[in-house]
């Protein structure tokens, strides 16, 4: 990884600039712990949900698991149908780290696995706060996921980045060390304090 200092700041979304809880939504769905857990297992939940983050539309995905499970269809389309209550509140401080930057004039970006047929009801819930990034690098819309060395690359393309002047963001220590695979610089996403402490050290706040 260069010496150099970046210049821009990538950001994750999940559990960096808004919390993601889908154990809390299930919880909801299907309060019986033994039969949640059996809906998750029996699934394969996360993986599944991993294809579409990874590209695959939804409705496929979907129509495919319940033909295979029934008795779960209801829950399986309520993934879909009400994705967006797995997101959760901003992480707490961010937002304002985020405002602070912008202000700077620090350019703002994102990468983030996310399915592309969530993403677009969320991202317009959220526009108020997404206009203040340039752009954003969605996994399920370009078919790559994060650590995929591609997906940096191709982000990075399009931001108009080298490696070297961005700075990326992120919770899971995997795609913190994938950025640091391609040449970026890295942080390892704990909370907000930390994160301003990082930005500062780089001469970003």
């Amino acid at each position: 990884m260069s010496s150099e200092r970046p210049t821009a700041v990538v950001f994750d979304v999940g559990n960096v600039l808004y919390g993601w809880d889908p154990e809390a939504f299930l919880a909801r769905q299907i309060p019986d712990d033994a039969r949640r857990l059996a809906f998750i297992e029996d699934t394969g939940l996360w993986d599944w949900h991993d294809s579409l983050d990874g590209g695959r539309a939804f409705d496929e995905a979907a129509a495919e698991l319940s033909g295979k499970f029934p008795d779960y269809a209801a829950y399986i389309a309520a993934w879909g149908a009400r994705f967006g209550e797995t997101i959760t509140d901003p992480v707490p401080g961010v937002h304002a780290i985020v405002a602070e930057l912008d202000a700077r004039g620090v350019p703002l970006f994102a990468i983030t696995n996310f399915s592309g047929d969530f993403w677009k009801p969320f991202r317009a819930r959220e526009e108020a706060f997404f206009r203040l990034f340039r752009d954003i690098v969605v996994s399920g819309e370009e078919k790559l996921l994060k650590p995929d060395p591609a997906l940096y690359f191709r982000a990075l393309d399009r931001f108009g980045l080298k490696p070297h002047e961005a700075l990326f963001v992120d919770d899971r220590l995997i795609n913190v060390e994938g950025a640091q695979a391609v040449g970026m610089h890295a942080h390892l996403f704990t909370g907000a304090d930390d994160l301003r402490a990082r930005l500062e050290a780089e001469g970003l706040l």
